[in-house]
């Protein structure tokens, strides 16, 4: 459980609270690392966080949405996988200029938050579409034929050779090694939905749909 604890950044024997025009100054202290979190206005008032002395005010502009979310999860380095998953919901992937900023905000190094960006699958550094496209490129899958459904697809999206992400950002296209369904296989999941037993015919029918749904939006 994360202490909180008023303090200034002084040795002194008892914490004493450190002041600033706009409040105090919360510090929390984690694995006996103090982090600056979060600048509080009197009287509970919100305010833009810890960034404000550290980033310039354009860049606080800039990320104004990168800040929100920081806000929300009280610029606390511990929620760290929650702040980048939150970012990648928002913009479909992680700018490397936004996971910068996120560092300098937690007071964190950009290795640091780099680090763990590759580390996770589940993060992208590069641009994805709306809808994601995953096949199943597993064992029981790739002997009953996910290869010729991958085919089909990049086919379909008129993917070239290399490309991951159609130019108009609608699908991004992916192997995994297992989606946990083996017994529907061949599988596919777009999103959050899968597609069981898929084969070339039943894939380009359902990019098909969706771009039907898109275009009549």
């Amino acid at each position: 459980m994360v202490r909180k604890h008023t303090v200034a950044y002084v040795t002194e024997p008892e914490p004493t609270p450190q002041h600033s025009r706009t409040g105090v100054i919360t510090i929390f202290r984690i694995s006996h690392r103090e982090i600056r979190v979060k600048e509080r206005k009197e009287h509970g008032m919100s305010t833009a966080g810890n960034t404000s002395s550290a980033i310039a005010p354009g860049a606080m502009r800039k990320f104004q949405k990168v800040n929100e979310i920081l806000e929300k999860y009280e610029f606390d380095a511990t929620n760290l996988i929650a702040i980048l998953q939150a970012i990648q919901s928002e913009y479909r992937y992680l700018p490397r200029e936004i996971l910068t900023f996120v560092g300098t905000a937690l007071d964190r190094s950009p290795s640091e938050i780099f680090g763990v960006a590759t580390f996770y699958s589940q993060f992208s550094l590069e641009p994805k579409g709306k809808y994601e496209i995953k096949i199943c490129d597993g064992t029981a899958c790739h002997v009953r034929g996910s290869i010729p459904v991958l085919q089909a697809i990049r086919q379909k999206l008129k993917l070239k050779s290399g490309e991951l992400t159609t130019s108009d950002m609608r699908f991004s296209v992916e192997t995994v090694s297992c989606l946990g369904a083996c017994g529907l296989s061949p599988v596919v999941m777009i999103n959050d939905i899968v597609y069981p037993q898929m084969t070339p015919e039943k894939i380009v029918k359902v990019i098909n749909k969706i771009n039907r749904l898109e275009d009549d939006q």
